[in-house]
């Protein structure tokens, strides 16, 4: 079944700087990465974000219209498009400069979304964390709202800092997914899965976190549920586990406000088959290079 999404949060460039000087570019940012993955699966996506009238945001237009993403209106301005800068060293360890403004403008958002997701450094980034609040806010009478915090802890800074924004965006939200990196780092403790399913006492009614080699573990009002293991932490296969869980609950016809309840107590076979979904895409992404998630015809 095909949904209509809207997708909030940071397009920018990455930009590698390897140990020999060489340097590469490609568009990234979380939330671009799962309006492309979205749409490469059929999906209507469209993406509310910042991009400047320069090559790099050439780029990035071009990369969304390749994959078939719509630009909202107010996502283009007059102002430099941000970079994040990664230097390696001869281990590959990487240090990360970031170059970015974030104060997105909502004008021109799409009527009657099925979906509205946000992730990563738009969902806590002043000022434009307001924004993306107030979008939620707004669409989540209609629409089933999903969040993946996506840490980025060189930019982030402190995790007491952003801690309180991240879980107003979680009460917000229907669906949430997180990585075992991200809630160790955000709650500084071992007990993730605690932390995890507490989530669901402030609103979601589906929480999923992915171990990497350990697979994915969700939980709802059924209980918990964990899928085989599946490496998520290449470059983009997060996001697209994220956009396969809203694919997934899209094919089952469980997006919407209206089905908030139906999701919250959506049987644990059902919740299996949803991650299983969100696995195999992003294993497909984990076997390409960089974040490249696999467009409709590939799956068979």
């Amino acid at each position: 079944m095909t949904a209509r999404f809207l997708i909030t949060g940071e397009a920018l460039t990455d930009i590698v700087v390897e140990a020999d000087g060489s340097r590469r570019e490609h568009p990234g940012g979380s939330p671009l990465n799962v309006a492309v993955a979205l749409s490469r699966l059929g999906h209507d996506a469209h993406l509310l974000t910042r991009i400047g009238p320069d090559p790099r945001g050439d780029a990035i237009r071009a990369h969304l219209a390749d994959s078939g993403v719509h630009l909202t209106s107010g996502s283009s301005v007059n102002d430099r498009t941000s970079t994040a800068e990664a230097v390696l060293d001869a281990h590959g360890a990487a240090t990360y400069t970031f170059d970015l403004v974030w104060d997105p403008d909502p004008s021109g958002l799409p009527d009657g979304v099925d979906a509205v997701h946000t992730s990563s450094i738009a969902a806590v980034m002043s000022p434009g964390a307001a924004t993306v609040e107030d979008v939620l806010r707004r669409s989540r009478d209609r629409s089933t709202i999903s969040y993946d915090p996506n840490a980025r802890p060189t930019l982030m800074g402190d995790p007491a800092s952003v801690r309180g924004q991240v879980e107003a965006n979680i009460a917000l939200s229907d669906v949430v997914k997180a990585s075992d990196e991200d809630v160790a780092w955000l709650y500084g403790t071992d007990d993730l899965e605690d932390v995890v399913a507490s989530w669901l006492q402030q609103g979601p009614s589906l929480v999923v976190m992915t171990r990497g080699s350990e697979g994915a573990v969700g939980f709802n009002r059924s209980g918990r549920v964990q899928v085989a293991p599946v490496v998520v932490d290449a470059v983009g296969a997060g996001d697209t586990f994220s956009a396969g869980i809203l694919d997934a609950l899209a094919a089952k016809g469980l997006l919407g406000g209206e089905h908030r309840e139906q999701l919250a107590s959506l049987p644990s076979d059902e919740i299996a088959t949803v991650l299983r979904r969100a696995a195999i895409l992003a294993s497909i992404t984990v076997s390409r290079a960089g974040a490249n998630p696999p467009w409709s015809h590939e799956l068979g």
